[in-house]
């Protein structure tokens, strides 16, 4: 018992900083689209902010791996957390400006997409092989249970404050993600030591994206997997961008149904999670990525199918329960089979290219529901998105399991 506990020590740490900054998040989310369409009263001025997002990580991600493998992860995510709580403080004080804000959401999207492939990164170093499937389990029970918490805190916030006000507490609650961060251990003592630091330069870009492609070459199975499962959140994306409009003028819901439907989505990730918890040392990492994948394929096609808030209700919590594995099963799967030495040139280079597509096919799928309808483009969309997992299924059918990928050598060319 002594024994796990200690191993347990420094992941424990980290989950309850993630939970904090996780309700932090939701606080920011729901506050400032109140904030921007109070402004404005425009869906479009909210919507926009939900483009600025993929648009960053377009920006940031071109270069953002090439840092990321050559810096101290721990300090590094100190500094993007800090950075992150200036940013959302200085909402507060530009909460009048409509350019500003957008100007601040786009710089603290920026830092964001640099945070998310370091943190992978330093807990891939610092959680074991074995653990890391049933530590991915309880990060997605922790989101799930922020799901919750976090919009019923913000609705605690606007009854006794302001959106202001809950904005102010999500920049806490970075600061706080950053003390927590500094209470675990560096895993990097002498800076890094596997990846050399250099100038960053147009040639030194150059050859990380070269890197990069030689790392998919040579390992082109865990590469189409990834690619595959990438797809299939551009379609997720995608559908979830119709979703209200879907409910609205399909289903005919009222605001506090399609509230009750969010509701029950949030219900499907804690069972999900609660479910893949349990049981995290019996599931297989390939049956997690396959069979939750087209499971949640199933549920978005109940769910695009349905004519009334029931069999909505069945399709959201069948899709989002399904959610938890899926995600858990992927994301231990990158950790295993992608070397942290370029973890995050890998994961900054395929990050560029599914905000691309993000970007692309919500454009796409909202032209198509203007001109022909929502209901046809969000069962087309299903159907895709079924097809696409049924093909990452198949792939999956062949075991996956930790490899000890070689990348000498992938430093170096003439």
């Amino acid at each position: 018992m002594k024994k796990i506990a200690e191993s347990w020590k420094y992941p424990s740490i980290l989950l309850f900083g993630i939970g904090i900054s996780n309700i932090g998040a939701w606080i920011y989310f729901i506050a400032l689209n109140l904030i921007v369409f109070n402004m404005t009263g425009s869906a479009f001025a909210v919507a926009l902010l939900y483009i600025i997002r993929p648009l960053a990580t377009l920006v940031t991600n071109f270069w953002g791996g090439s840092v990321i493998d050559r810096l101290n992860k721990k300090y590094f995510m100190i500094v993007l957390d800090t950075i992150q709580a200036v940013l959302i403080g200085s909402l507060a004080i530009v909460s009048s400006s409509l350019s500003m804000i957008y100007l601040l959401v786009f710089l603290i999207s920026m830092a964001t997409s640099l945070y998310r492939p370091t943190s992978i990164t330093y807990l891939t170093k610092l959680i074991p092989t074995e653990q890391r499937q049933r530590f991915n389990s309880l990060r997605s029970l922790i989101d799930s249970g922020a799901f919750f918490i976090g919009p019923a805190v913000t609705g605690l916030l606007f009854v006794i404050g302001t959106p202001t006000t809950a904005i102010i507490i999500n920049a806490i609650a970075f600061l706080f993600s950053a003390l927590v961060t500094l209470l675990m251990p560096n895993l990097e003592k002498n800076g890094t030591s596997d990846t050399p630091i250099k100038k960053l330069s147009f040639k030194l870009l150059k050859q990380d994206w070269k890197v990069v492609l030689k790392f998919s070459r040579q390992h082109l199975y865990v590469m189409t997997i990834y690619f595959l499962f990438s797809a299939f959140i551009v379609m997720q994306t995608a559908l979830d961008s119709l979703e209200a409009a879907f409910s609205k003028e399909i289903l005919s819901l009222s605001d506090s149904d399609y509230g009750f439907l969010v509701s029950v989505a949030g219900a499907g990730i804690l069972v999900g999670a609660m479910i893949n918890t349990l049981f995290a040392k019996k599931l297989s990492i390939s049956h997690l990525i396959g069979l939750g994948s087209v499971i949640v394929s199933v549920g978005y096609i109940i769910y695009a199918f349905s004519d009334g808030f029931l069999i909505a209700s069945v399709g959201f919590f069948v899709l989002s329960c399904a959610n938890a594995f899926a995600n858990t099963g992927f994301t231990t799967f990158y950790q295993n089979n992608i070397p942290v030495e370029v973890m995050g040139r890998v994961g900054s280079a395929y990050g560029l290219v599914e905000a691309f597509l993000v970007i692309v096919v919500t454009a796409v799928f909202g032209i198509l529901a203007q001109l022909v309808s929502i209901q046809f483009v969000v069962i087309g969309g299903a159907f895709i998105m079924l097809g696409l997992t049924i093909v990452l299924f198949t792939f999956n059918f062949r075991s996956i399991k930790p490899i000890n990928i070689e990348v000498k050598g992938l430093e170096t060319f003439e």
